[in-house]
């Protein structure tokens, strides 16, 4: 028979999941870090697991992966590359802007888009 005190570890698929809601969360022209996606996934150090997760997300499920960036504001596929490309386009045409390829992660944070959205711009 089973304990009830015990406490089991999340499997991968639930670890995906809570991955895969904080990533549907990001709102248009902001982004996080592959750290901070796992923090609020409640798997904080877990920056790789985040990378796994949205590279099994199901087709089924359109995630804009394209908002999570790495620890210095880069795009962290190889930079000729068509993914990096790709990112970078989806990114731009929703007004995140580059500076020597890197984005300010201050300034198009969630928090940063709900300050806009309460207050207005700067």
């Amino acid at each position: 028979m089973s304990d009830p005190t015990k406490t089991s570890e999340p499997g991968p698929d639930e670890r995906f999941q809570r991955v895969w809601d904080v990533v549907e969360g990001i709102p248009p022209g902001c982004v996080l870090n592959y750290g901070e996606v796992a923090r609020l996934a409640g798997y904080p150090g877990r920056a790789r697991m985040v990378g796994r997760a949205l590279g099994r997300a199901p087709k089924s499920r359109p995630l804009p992966w394209h908002r999570v960036v790495n620890a210095q504001g880069q795009i962290s596929f190889p930079p000729d590359s068509r993914r990096h490309q790709r990112q970078r386009e989806l990114l731009e045409a929703e007004g995140v802007e580059f500076v020597n390829d890197t984005i300010d992660l201050e300034q198009h944070s969630p928090e940063q888009a709900v300050d806009r959205l309460l207050w207005g711009p700067e």
